[in-house]
């Protein structure tokens, strides 16, 4: 059974190591861009559900290699596993205010 993780400390470092995959076209990271719905650890596997801004996006590979590099050697983690989902549909709303800004997105 996987624990989803809500606001205990291991989900906030491999958030925060999350912080350093940024999406190459909009040099924005996955967390503020809204693209990460899920971290989570079981027996040492990290799990990361995620999605992209469309369905059409070449990035799978990039994103599951370089999450896989970020996280690897984090406490606790000895693999990690990237899903990507398409419910909910990412929408620009998801990201942060910080992306919204710097991306001049005013919706």
């Amino acid at each position: 059974m996987t624990a989803w993780l809500a606001g205990t400390p291991d989900e906030q470092l491999l958030r925060e190591m999350l912080r350093e995959v940024l999406d190459p076209e909009l040099g924005v990271n996955i967390i503020d861009l809204g693209l990460v719905y899920g971290v989570g650890v079981t027996d040492g596997v990290a799990r990361i559900r995620m999605t992209m801004t469309t369905p059409a996006c070449p990035l799978n590979d990039y994103f599951e290699d370089t999450i896989r590099t970020t996280l690897w050697g984090a406490p606790g983690v000895d693999d990690v596993e990237t899903e990507f989902v398409w419910d909910p549909v990412w929408e620009p709303g998801m990201m942060s205010d910080a992306a919204k800004a710097l991306l001049g997105w005013r919706g």
